[in-house]
């Protein structure tokens, strides 16, 4: 196999947790006047702690659309509040789903597991913003985009979603330039911007804790955000894959284009192989490997591989203690879809 030329491990520092779990970072300024019970819907439905600016947003679009505020930024940016969103708008009371799986709730084809949908936007290119987190337990690192019909990659919008949009609204005021700045978008960005400067949030892209994170990567993987893994002093904790993204692809390829089931057992040859190291690697607590390659091959997106990321991503999410993870991979696996992803529909 070829040797690794690219996405290597990290520097192999001591620190062995998320380097951005400060629950502080998200909560900035005065918190949302969302209350308690609704918080703890929210929060028990989907198994995961909102950040203090997903409250605060939607307040912002109360404001703007009191009636509807889910469609408060339809009409000027062609995006809709989603997911979460959903449970703070009263959405579950007209579904007529029976039993409304929130993991799934608005989970696109390529979204994984640490990806969480909370914004959407044009349904032919599947263009949607999500929170991106380390871990279950602590809060998201950054806000990602995604355009599902374009593949995996998910691109960074800052660390929150005031930055997000704020990202999206200047580029299309930029796209407008030539044009008249439209008066709805440019009031849009006045009061956004007003809001996240009183409430104290970044509009950077890319924040100083989001560089930090970048220096604790293990390994970028296909989708481009990173995985961050627990390494200790030794280095133990991440181990590379004997394959570069580019040769792993070409081997992915192989195997999706296969012109018979026997070809395709032998291209499948050399990933039997990188599981066999796997095996060694969560032996030794390099969990990380196996974690890799399961997101690698869940990225890749071909059914295929599905038995594979099946038997790969549960296990490492279980090692490395990321519980709701692995019930996330699963339930995905077995549900994976590109459409019908709304599990709210009245």
């Amino acid at each position: 196999m070829a040797g690794r030329g690219k996405r290597k491990a990290a520097s192999r520092s001591s620190e062995s947790k998320n380097p951005v779990a400060e629950d502080g970072k998200k909560n900035r300024g005065d918190n949302a006047g969302i209350p308690e019970e609704v918080r703890r819907d929210v929060q028990d439905l989907y198994k995961l702690q909102m950040p203090e600016d997903f409250y605060h947003f939607w307040e912002f679009c109360e404001k703007l659309n009191p009636e509807n505020p889910c469609e408060a930024l339809n009409l000027s940016l062609g995006l809709r509040l989603v997911g979460p969103f959903d449970i703070l708008a009263g959405k579950p009371k007209g579904t007529k789903n029976p039993q409304p799986n929130y993991l799934l709730h608005w989970r696109y084809f390529y979204d994984p597991p640490e990806f969480q949908t909370v914004i959407n936007g044009d349904s032919e290119t599947q263009y949607h913003l999500g929170y991106f987190r380390d871990t279950p337990e602590e809060l998201p690192v950054f806000v990602g985009a995604n355009v599902a019909k374009n593949g995996c990659s998910i691109a960074q919008m800052g660390d929150n979603l005031f930055s997000a949009v704020n990202l999206l609204l200047s580029r299309r005021l930029k796209e407008m330039s030539n044009k008249s700045p439209s008066s709805v978008l440019k009031e849009l960005e006045t009061k956004l911007t007003a809001l996240a400067k009183k409430l104290g949030y970044s509009l950077e892209q890319k924040t100083k804790e989001m560089k930090q994170r970048d220096r604790k990567i293990a390994t970028r993987t296909f989708h481009g955000a990173g995985l961050i893994v627990p390494i200790d002093k030794t280095g133990v904790g991440y181990r590379e894959l004997p394959e570069t993204d580019g040769s792993l692809k070409k081997i992915c390829k192989a195997i999706v284009e296969a012109p018979s089931d026997e070809a395709r057992i032998k291209a499948f040859a050399p990933v039997q192989e990188i599981i066999t190291y796997i095996q060694f690697a969560n032996d030794e607590c390099d969990y990380g490997m196996g974690y890799e390659l399961g997101i690698d091959l869940f990225c890749y997106g071909s059914h295929y591989f599905h038995k594979v990321v099946q038997q790969l991503l549960p296990l490492a999410y279980k090692l490395l203690k990321r519980h709701l993870f692995a019930e996330i991979i699963e339930i995905h696996l077995s549900n994976r879809t590109w459409d019908d992803l709304d599990q709210l529909k009245a």
